[in-house]
């Protein structure tokens, strides 16, 4: 059997940066940086205080508002984000094609602000009146399973997790459905909704928030050497990827192949990457080989660079590993120096940013990257973007547990 090629033809995302994809990239490439003071509740009492909230959410722009009010936020946001991709894509879902059509979204905390709000329930007011709504609104495979209801696809519809590579990996295993043969289309990717009381006062007691309280703006910077932890971010970032030949029997704009995707796993730690980088260094090599594409022809890596001391200084030491004298010529950027991390919705956006660096020919920049660290020795496109003819891009995700997950975008020749 001859694999299929595949392509991403729509794109969507919400984050705090913007509710639509145009208007968030336009920041990500000016170096805007989303991250405020929480707005959201109290966190006075907090070490960490600050994320990328979306200020003005208002769900009903995507969806009736009986249905808004019995889903968590991050359904909504995967909602939203998947009717964008599906518009963009100009892709209509019928009778004739719903069967081919599949969903695989994911996240990283499920139902988080659901839980928190139907525990305070209980113990306030007793079992009786806990919402019905609690086990739909906080269930693992609730944003694909409402996505696929909402557009009407009835193809492949699954749900993966695994912690902030989620949304990479969903894209690269939907993009396996289509080269098997067992869909024409998939709308795939992440969303996330964790920036609450009890989500916050985890990641800060794990120590491994920014406490840049008095700077929010300046909080991330991936690879600087004052980079003292990540900031959380919410959001959601969908793609529509499409088996080549169904893309262009119906002419459909395409932004890029994924031409490549590798998975792996650690196997070493609960929460820390390995320190010599070796799951990522096969991740990145897998995806390469997929791709049949070599070191030397990557123009740009999109890097997973949350701004954490171990990971920005492992994921350098990877690239190296993976790359050899090739790594110090090729640009590396953190876009989540913009966005922040958005957990599950961070690998499908930071997709989408590949995806756009290779149709306007514009690499994104690493902000506030003010001082170098001699473990960071790489071109991290500080602070301004660049122009570049960008042909094939890499994107890296990585997540507690020890997940890899690497996907590789090449431009689609006309």
């Amino acid at each position: 059997m001859i694999e299929r090629r595949v392509v991403i033809t729509g794109v969507g995302a919400v984050c705090s940066l913007g509710l639509d994809v145009e208007t968030i990239w336009r920041a990500v490439v000016a170096g805007c940086s989303g991250v405020t003071t929480i707005s959201g509740f109290d966190a006075s009492g907090y070490t960490s205080r600050i994320a990328a909230e979306i200020k003005e959410w208002d769900p009903t722009r995507w969806m009736d508002r009986k249905d808004a009010r019995r889903m968590d936020r991050f359904v909504q946001l995967a909602m939203a984000a998947s009717r964008m991709a599906l518009d963009d894509a100009k892709l209509e879902i019928t009778d004739y094609n719903r069967d081919r059509i599949g969903v695989h979204i994911g996240f990283l905390i499920d139902g988080i602000a659901t839980t928190e709000e139907q525990s305070r329930t209980l113990l306030d007011r007793g079992p009786s009146r806990v919402s019905p709504f609690l086990i739909p609104g906080i269930i693992c495979d609730m944003s694909a399973g409402m996505v696929s209801i909402m557009l009407g696809a009835r193809g492949p519809n699954s749900c993966t997790v695994t912690a902030c590579a989620t949304g990479a990996n969903c894209i690269g295993d939907a993009t396996e459905v289509i080269r098997r043969g067992d869909a024409d289309a998939m709308v795939a990717g992440g969303s996330e909704a964790a920036v609450t009381p009890l989500t916050m006062a985890g990641f800060a007691s794990a120590r491994t928030l920014s406490t840049r309280n008095d700077e929010p703006e300046r909080a991330s910077r991936p690879f600087d050497a004052d980079r003292d932890g990540f900031v959380m971010g919410e959001g959601g970032s969908i793609v529509l990827v499409e088996a080549l030949e169904h893309a262009q029997a119906r002419g459909a704009r395409i932004y890029a192949e994924v031409a490549g995707y590798g998975s792996t796993g650690d196997a070493y730690h609960i929460t820390s990457p390995r320190p010599d980088g070796e799951g990522a260094v096969r991740a990145m090599q897998l995806a390469l080989e997929r791709a049949g594409q070599g070191p030397e022809d990557v123009d740009y890596i999109n890097a997973h660079g949350t701004s954490t001391r171990l990971n920005d200084k492992c994921e350098t030491a990877a690239i190296k590993l993976a790359f050899g004298e090739r790594a110090y010529r090729i640009p590396v950027s953190s876009t989540k120096s913009t966005t922040a991390h958005l957990l599950g919705a961070a690998g499908s956006i930071e997709a989408i940013f590949c995806a756009l660096a290779i149709r306007d020919g514009v690499i994104p920049p690493t902000v506030n990257y003010e001082t170098p660290d001699p473990e960071c020795d790489l071109d991290y496109v500080p602070n301004h973007y660049r122009r570049a003819d960008v042909r094939v891009a890499m994107s890296n995700s990585f997540g507690f547990g020890g997940h890899n997950a690497t996907l590789v975008l090449r431009k689609v020749e006309e």
